[in-house]
């Protein structure tokens, strides 16, 4: 196949796909808006979002357009799950709340996958792509703010019910624990921020990827890139990470084994 018989399959291929195709078997035309999936999903409004092919500044743009689109649709997500997660805790419905909070790390989790999608983009191609999006910076995403409002409102309903139970909040990891459902939640928590700050990590290396890291070297925004790290790793809960260093900090040795000492004769002992 010459190179024009090449290019002319391309354009074939990208003309039949954006018009309706004929499914077989429901012997339909999909993509015309008016099947109940279409309707229901909204497909013509969701792929009308994108430019057409023609309309691309380079072929890697619509991945970048849409990586970025479907991260703000798994935010929005993200944060309505956190408000049910609200609404259970303030309830006492830990069963409810621990369902909530559980979809919410799995959602934290497909945000982090789905970044490793843009690290197919090479430096060269991003700079193509960067002069068009303006001063645009993370720090504009509505997802990522409702995400940090969301969490304000969850450690506080958390706080609510451990006063509730009338405990401090270091009880949930005593060796008395009477509240092993708050020590679930709580370690799901953790399991969330844990992925949050993840998935900044992983955003800062693709900027490093991309751009590249140095004082010199800014955002969009004008911020340095040297200082991204800093602004990426802060927890969301961080009583709940400072509550491991006062654990840590009041650990003392003894009551355990010594290393290779023959545990047996110790019982026997």
């Amino acid at each position: 196949m010459t190179i024009s018989e090449n290019i002319s399959a391309m354009t074939l291929l990208r003309s039949e796909l954006d018009n309706p195709i004929y499914n077989r078997v429901i012997k339909r035309n999909v993509g015309e808006g008016d099947l109940d999936y279409e309707r229901y999903v909204k497909t013509p409004e969701l792929l009308s979002l994108q430019p057409s092919p023609d309309l691309l500044v380079s072929s890697d743009e619509l991945m970048f357009l849409m990586v970025h689109q479907a991260q703000e649709i798994w935010l929005k997500l993200a944060a309505h799950e956190l408000s049910g997660l609200v609404g259970g805790l303030d309830r006492d419905d830990v069963w409810e709340a621990s369902a909530h909070l559980s979809r919410a790390v799995q959602v934290i989790d497909c945000l982090i996958r789905e970044i490793k999608v843009l690290e197919t983009l090479t430096p060269d191609a991003y700079q193509v792509i960067r002069r068009n999006l303006g001063n645009g910076s993370g720090q504009e995403s509505p997802g990522y703010n409702r995400l940090n409002l969301a969490a304000s409102y969850v450690i506080a309903a958390f706080d609510r019910i451990v006063v509730r139970r009338g405990i401090e909040l270091a009880e949930v990891y005593g060796p008395q624990n009477e509240h092993p459902d708050l020590k679930h939640i709580a370690e799901l928590l953790v399991g969330f921020d844990e992925g949050y700050q993840l998935w900044l990590i992983q955003h800062f290396m693709l900027v490093r990827r991309t751009i590249g890291v140095s004082r010199g070297t800014v955002a969009l925004d004008g911020v340095p890139t040297k200082v991204l790290p800093a602004r990426m790793t802060q927890p969301l809960f961080r009583r709940l990470w400072t509550l491991r260093e006062e654990m840590t900090a009041g650990w003392q040795r003894g009551s355990g084994y010594s290393p290779g000492e023959d545990r047996q004769e110790a019982v026997g002992a």
